[in-house]
């Protein structure tokens, strides 16, 4: 199963994450890398609990991302 990792900078450091096709599951680490590891096992675990539960896995989602250009 593959995802869509979204990574962020964290303003007291590091950074951390989100998984938009997997509302509430993320994670954080020091580094982009250390962050995007602790998010694969934090999915794997997400997943897991779905399955236990019965609950529908979809590794697609409805969001894009895109730049704008502001004048201010």
């Amino acid at each position: 199963m593959e995802f869509t990792v979204l990574v962020y900078p964290a303003e007291e450091g590091g950074y951390w994450t989100r998984v938009p096709a997997l509302p509430g599951c993320g994670c954080c680490g020091e580094s982009v890398e250390e962050a995007i590891e602790n998010t694969r096992e934090a999915i794997a675990c997400h997943v897991c609990a779905l399955k236990e539960d019965g609950q529908e896995i979809s590794c697609a989602c409805e969001c894009f991302q895109t730049r704008v250009t502001v004048d201010c």
